[in-house]
């Protein structure tokens, strides 16, 4: 009985509205979906429903007859959605959901069948996560260095930007970004740096959706830019040389000196 009264009530028709009103959080956190009676009357009597079109079923919180309905509530929802009564005395349908995550990303419809009156919000679900970095390579005959950043577990999808120490952005090579079964992602960057005057560098991950932003500095040593000269390797090569042919000698005079012995030894018998 109480099925048919909620599909009869709320048969999913909809009035021109604008744009969702968005709103954001992260991970974990207790937020509110706003929805104001246009006309701020008492509304604890009234038959109001908070709703997901792309749910099935798509109840997210009944209120009926001054009290919750929660026999159609998606169970995703059990437990963490609720209203006030005391600002429903006011027109203030807004609801409350504890501890969001990822999938209650989408948008939510506050729907007041008796005024005809609905009013759309839109909830993304943030995570971040600080990146790391870590040296990935040297060319001693540039005196270049590789630096590597890496962060994981971001939603949405985020940037990641390289800056030296006086704030100016970098040119680094494409981001790779890896998506996991928790929809999460991770994202690393690569950028090869010259000696400057601080040699201090920043790896940023940002998020501009959900108003997130990770850094992480490291600071590089004047010798991991040392260029090896070519004089240097000159010199390094000639005295490889130089020892081998030390070497080669005193093996011959070895021999020589055994084959010398020995004729001794036998013209002596």
């Amino acid at each position: 009985m109480t099925e048919f009264k909620i599909d009869l009530l709320f048969p999913g028709q909809s009035q021109e509205v604008g744009p969702p009103q968005p709103v954001m959080a992260m991970v974990g956190d207790d937020i509110v979906l706003p929805c104001q009676l246009e006309t701020p009357v008492d509304a604890v009597s009234m038959t109001m429903e908070w709703g997901r079109p792309d749910l099935d079923p798509r109840f997210v919180y009944v209120w009926h007859d001054g009290q919750e309905l929660l026999v159609e509530q998606n169970k995703a929802y059990k437990g963490r959605a609720s209203l006030s009564i005391n600002k429903l005395k006011h027109g203030d349908l807004s609801l409350t959901l504890s501890k969001v995550n990822i999938s209650d990303n989408g948008i939510y419809r506050c729907y007041i069948p008796k005024l005809s009156e609905e009013h759309l919000v839109e909830l993304l679900v943030g995570v971040a996560s600080s990146p790391s970095i870590s040296l990935s390579g040297l060319d001693r005959n540039k005196g270049l260095v590789v630096l590597k950043c890496n962060s994981t577990g971001w939603y949405p999808e985020p940037e990641v930007l390289w800056l030296d120490g006086e704030g100016n952005l970098l040119s680094a090579g494409p981001t790779e970004t890896v998506r996991g079964p928790d929809d999460l992602y991770t994202v690393s960057s690569r950028v090869t740096v010259e000696k400057r005057h601080s040699n201090s560098f920043t790896c940023r991950v940002q998020q501009n959706h959900i108003n997130q932003t990770r850094e992480t500095h490291i600071h590089v040593p004047d010798d991991f830019f040392e260029v090896q000269s070519s004089s240097s390797s000159t010199t390094a090569g000639l005295a490889v040389s130089l020892a081998v042919c030390i070497l080669v000698i005193l093996i011959l005079g070895f021999f020589v000196w055994k084959f010398s012995e020995s004729e001794i030894n036998i013209s002596y018998f």
